[in-house]
């Protein structure tokens, strides 16, 4: 068992060497990025379990958050006929998953899919969630690799649940009207605020005096570009909480998204207890759409998680589910669970189309697309 406390202190003095190399002041992203992923000390770097259902103390639990594909395996069984579906028109047969948690999306695809998966190459960066997946998609060991790097060409279909929260964020605080960039500093012992003056500005003017703090995401956009780049034929599907921007950045939302999930509860304290929780912000689905689009990678639909799901036959083969299994379902599709607040964004290569030469729609975006507002 891993002694949190231990890896914590190790992790501080880790992250306070990186801050002493800087000059004393890390800006929240590259604080971010060491809380997270520092090799061995990191909270996606080290052993704890992170994905599961139930918090420490409960029975089978231990866990610090739950995904879709934990809740329910309906969940990859319905992405697999969308998936299935950019298979066929791109006449690739290659799935590359982006940070794949616990594998249980995975080997639902894997398991859904057959024969129409020749290769399914996860990218992960933690060497200890790689392991698990392993054990977790033994059966289809002739199928999966891994690689912790992007190659210089790709082809298939690109997946990516719950990963563009956890890219670093910059933190930008409006203070007596001055825009300032919020970075973290050593002090007395504990990782504090500091902020310093900065021409970054969010992307849309944010109404009204009152101070105001928020996010940019410079590295979720950077990835959707490199996807761009790199992505010679196929489709890309993201699935994430968040807003448009005209949401993102309402002036109400004026504490920003980050937040902290251990043992399936929150807090808003990222400096605290480093390496032992998990660090994320909301996404902004426009600035991942226009970073796609901009690097000649045309968006292909997006709309919430309950309708893409929908969409996608999540209900088929339900009516004889228990009364259990449907009740994970519908925490998948409500909306004020994950059905809302959860959003799909989708790219797709000119080179998509449908076998009698029109225009390839997704499935998951046949009603209820919502391109119009990003």
């Amino acid at each position: 068992m891993i002694n949190l406390s231990i890896l914590t202190s190790k992790l501080t003095e880790h992250i306070a060497g990186a801050m002493n190399a800087a000059g004393g002041w890390l800006g929240f992203d590259a604080f971010m990025a060491l809380a997270l992923y520092a090799p061995g000390l990191g909270y996606y770097a080290h052993d704890s379990r992170k994905f599961g259902l139930m918090p420490e103390g409960v029975k089978g639990g231990g866990s610090d958050f739950v995904t879709a594909p934990e809740l329910s395996p309906h969940f990859g069984r319905a992405l697999a006929r969308q998936v299935a579906q950019a298979l066929q028109a791109s006449g690739t047969a290659e799935v590359w998953e982006f940070g794949a948690g616990s594998g249980a999306l995975a080997l639902q695809l894997l398991d859904a899919l057959g024969p129409q998966v020749e290769r399914y190459t996860i990218v992960d960066l933690s060497g200890s969630l790689r392991e698990r997946q392993r054990e977790r998609l033994a059966a289809h060991a002739g199928k999966v690799q891994w690689a912790s790097a992007l190659p210089t060409r790709m082809r298939g279909v690109v997946l990516g649940n719950e990963v563009l929260d956890a890219m670093p964020v910059k933190l930008l605080a409006r203070l007596a009207g001055v825009w300032h960039e919020r970075g973290v500093v050593l002090h007395e012992g504990r990782f504090t605020y500091a902020d310093r003056p900065t021409d970054l500005r969010p992307p849309l003017d944010v109404a009204g005096h009152h101070d105001y703090v928020t996010e940019i995401h410079p590295q979720a956009e950077g990835f959707v570009r490199t996807l761009a780049d790199r992505l010679e034929t196929g489709a890309v599907f993201l699935l994430d909480y968040g807003f448009p921007e005209h949401e993102y950045y309402h002036p109400q939302r004026s504490m920003g998204t980050v937040m902290c999930h251990r043992a399936h509860l929150l807090d808003a304290d990222p400096l605290a207890d480093v390496g032992e929780k998990d660090i994320t912000a909301h996404v902004n689905f426009t600035g991942i759409a226009l970073a796609g689009q901009d690097a000649g990678l045309p968006v292909a639909g997006y709309t919430s998680q309950g309708r893409f799901l929908l969409n996608c036959g999540l209900l088929d083969g339900l009516e004889n589910a228990s009364l259990a299994e449907r009740a994970m379902v519908q925490k998948l599709v409500n909306e004020h669970e994950m059905g809302e607040l959860f959003k799909v964004v989708a790219f797709a290569t000119d080179t998509l189309h449908h076998p009698d030469g029109t225009a390839w729609q997704p499935l998951g975006f046949a009603a209820g697309d919502r391109m119009h507002t990003l």
